[in-house]
C-alpha cells in the first residue's frame, strides 16, 4: 500500500476554522458544492443516556470545510435533503455510530452512504483499520487524537477540538479517490456501495425492538417458551430505555432478563429472590415484570425465532473446513476474510447448510467465492 503525496491530494488545513451559524447559511453552502461528494462526521456524547447527544457536525465539500452546531444542521432543509439524496455520496469512516445518531436525532434514513473503513478493507488496507493510522499510511500526516474523548456538547470548543474535528473530514475525499482507484483495479468498484448499503440495513434491522432478544446469545439454552418470555422482556426494556433515555443496562441488564425468563417468577417476592436483581428494579418494575412473565409464559410461542445455539463439536469442525475455503478466496483477492465471511454469517451457513443463508449468494461475495464454490458446495452436501 503506497503512500500518496499529501501536498498534491489533501487540502491544506485552513488557517481559520469556519463555523456556519444559521440554517440558511448552511443551505447556501451546500448548494454551492452541488455535484461533489460530501465528507461527513459527527461528535456526540453518550454516557448516561440511551440516545447519543449530538455535539458537533463536520462537513467538507471539495476544499471547503465547516463546523456547525446540531441546532443548525437540524433546522437546515438542505442538510436533510443531501443526507437522503442517494445520488450524492456521503463519505464517512466507521459510520455505525453516526448512522444511529442521524436516525434518532433527525428521524431520517440517510442514503448514498459510503463507509471508507469498509472501502479501505476492500482496497487491501486491512480489516477495521483506524482512521488516524490510514491517514498516516496514505498521506504521511500524523493526527493529534488528544481531543477524542473531550466534551463536545459544551461551548466554546477549544482550538485543539476544532482542529481535531476538521481533520476528521479533511482527508475523506482524497481517501475516497484512493479507495475507488484501487477498487477499479480489483474489479470491486460496485462492492463498496453494495457493502455500505447492506451494512446500513443490517444496523437498522438490529434496532428493531421485536428482534433485539436474538442478540442476547446467552439465552440460547432457554426453552422456546422461556425465549418467548425473554423476547417480551427485552422488547419492554427497549421501550423503557428509550422512554427514560437511559442505557439498557441501567434499566435491567441482559443477564438479569435471561435469569428472569429462566426462573419465570410468579410473584414479586420470587422476583426479588433471583440472584443479582436489584431491589430498585423490583420496586420500580416488579408488578409489570410479573404481569409480562405470566402473559408470555402462557402465550403460543411455537413460531418464534430462537436464539442461535453455539456450534456443536461436529459443526465446529465443519466451520473450520468452510473457513479454510473462505480464507483461500479472500487471500486470492487480497480482501480480509473477516469482511468476506463474518463469523455470524458463516455460523448461519453451517447451521442451515445453505450459502444464501449467510448472503454469500449475492453481489461481490458470490463473485469472490466463484473459484472455490464447487468445493464449498461439496462440503455443504456431504
Amino acid at each position: 500500500m503506497n503512500a500518496i503525496n499529501p501536498a498534491a491530494t489533501v487540502p491544506a488545513a485552513p488557517e481559520t476554522v469556519s463555523w456556519i451559524r444559521e440554517p440558511e447559511e448552511l443551505d447556501r453552502w451546500i448548494a454551492e458544492g452541488k455535484g461533489q461528494p460530501l465528507a461527513l462526521d459527527t461528535e456526540f456524547e453518550r454516557v448516561n443516556t440511551f440516545y447519543p447527544i449530538p455535539g458537533l457536525v463536520q462537513l467538507g465539500l471539495g476544499d471547503r470545510f465547516c463546523l456547525l452546531d446540531p441546532r443548525v444542521a437540524e433546522a437546515s432543509a438542505g442538510f436533510r435533503q443531501i443526507l437522503t439524496d442517494p445520488d450524492v455520496p456521503k463519505l464517512l469512516y466507521a459510520m455505525s455510530e453516526d448512522l444511529e445518531l442521524f436516525r434518532h436525532w433527525l428521524q431520517l434514513e440517510p442514503q448514498g452512504l459510503v463507509d471508507l473503513q469498509i472501502g479501505a478493507a476492500l482496497a487491501g488496507a486491512g480489516f477495521s483499520v483506524g482512521y488516524a493510522r490510514l491517514v498516516e499510511t496514505l498521506f504521511g500526516e500524523s493526527l493529534d487524537k488528544s481531543a477524542t474523548r473531550s466534551d463536545w456538547v459544551s461551548r466554546p470548543l477549544s482550538a485543539a477540538q476544532e482542529r481535531y474535528a476538521l481533520d476528521d473530514v479533511r482527508f475523506l475525499v482524497p481517501m475516497y479517490h484512493w479507495v475507488m482507484a484501487r477498487l477499479r483495479e480489483r474489479g470491486l468498484e460496485e462492492a463498496l456501495a453494495e457493502e455500505s448499503t447492506r451494512f446500513s440495513r443490517e444496523l437498522a434491522a438490529q434496532d428493531d425492538p421485536d428482534n433485539h432478544y436474538l442478540k442476547l446469545r446467552g439465552g440460547w439454552a432457554l426453552s422456546r417458551q422461556q425465549q418467548g418470555v425473554l423476547r417480551d422482556l427485552v422488547r419492554w426494556r427497549e421501550h423503557e430505555s428509550k422512554h427514560r433515555d437511559r442505557p439498557r443496562g441501567r434499566v435491567v441488564a441482559d443477564p438479569l432478563l435471561i435469569a428472569i425468563a429462566q426462573t419465570l417468577p410468579d410473584s414479586v417476592r420470587r422476583l426479588s429472590s433471583i440472584q443479582g436483581v436489584p431491589q430498585a428494579v423490583v420496586r420500580r418494575y416488579g408488578d409489570k415484570i410479573i404481569e409480562m412473565v405470566a402473559n408470555a409464559a402462557s402465550a403460543d410461542n411455537s413460531g418464534i425465532e430462537t436464539i442461535a445455539a453455539p456450534l456443536s463439536r461436529e459443526q465446529q469442525m465443519f466451520y473450520k473446513q468452510l473457513k479454510r475455503q473462505m480464507v483461500e478466496a479472500a487471500e486470492a483477492r487480497d480482501i480480509p476474510v473477516e469482511l468476506l465471511a463474518p463469523r455470524k454469517r458463516l455460523e448461519t451457513v453451517v447451521q442451515q447448510r445453505d450459502l444464501s443463508a449467510g448472503l454469500f449468494d449475492e453481489g461481490w461475495r458470490r463473485e469472490t467465492l466463484a473459484p472455490v464454490r464447487a468445493r464449498i458446495e461439496e462440503l455443504l452436501t456431504s
